[in-house]
């Protein structure tokens, strides 16, 4: 099977790093940007790097956009220019097209004419700070859907030296644990004692949660949050 291929519109600081990390996952990548200069400093990083106008319909096809599976609209505070190469990549028949936006009429407007996804990433950004600053036994959080997320925990005191079926969290909490990370200690090759992390995935009722495991949890937003707060 063919690797996807992927278009990023747009090479800001958030453009760039999003085309460096897909071709550092040996994707094909195309990058566009109207700066030169700019075209210029990744192109070392990329399948394809071109100097082309997102609000060209011509030059997007010229380019190789239509060729793409994904394209990502980063242009930042330009909306104008958001929604318009939004249009043109939808209109080449690009079937997934990611925008990020700057603000919610921004997000309502690349929806209505089509966009696949949008997001937010100063805003993921900062309610993930404020998140962490918060509770600070929340490792990661990952939003699956409108309704659920993924969280890593800190293991909540009250559950070390429980098994899962004695804690009763799914019960109790209407969420799942899926893995548990745990440090163990192992010897090495110098002969040496170290520290190793090990996963126990899909963890059965029988395991038990000590000090210090990582919880891997899934639920509703909901329930999550009340489960934090233990």
């Amino acid at each position: 099977m063919a690797k996807k291929q992927f278009g990023v519109i747009g090479l800001g600081t958030f453009g760039s790093n999003v085309a460096k990390e897909l071709a550092a996952r040996e994707f094909p990548v195309l990058a566009i940007d109207h700066k030169e200069e700019v075209v210029n400093r990744i192109s070392s990083f990329v399948t394809q790097a071109i100097v082309a106008d997102a609000t060209d319909d011509i030059s997007l096809k010229d380019a190789g956009i239509a060729d793409c599976d994904t394209v990502i609209i980063s242009m930042g505070e330009d909306i104008e220019t958001s929604i318009l190469a939004t249009l043109i990549a939808k209109d080449l028949g690009v079937p997934n097209v990611i925008v990020k936006c700057t603000s919610m009429w921004h997000s309502k407007i690349a929806v209505k004419i089509g966009a696949d996804k949008v997001i937010y990433p100063e805003l993921e950004m900062a309610k993930k700070l404020a998140e962490s600053m918060a509770s600070p036994n929340i490792l990661e959080q990952i939003e699956f859907s409108k309704d659920y997320n993924l969280v890593e925990i800190i293991a909540p005191e009250p559950f070390w030296k429980k098994t899962i079926k004695s804690a009763n969290i799914r019960n109790k909490y209407g969420v799942n644990i899926i893995a548990i990370k745990r440090n163990v200690p192992f010897i090495n090759d110098d002969g040496q004692s170290d520290i190793k992390e090990e996963t126990n995935i899909a963890p059965g009722p029988d395991d038990e949660i000590l000090e210090n495991d990582i919880l891997v949890v899934v639920g509703k937003d909901e329930q999550l949050k009340k489960f934090k707060k233990l």
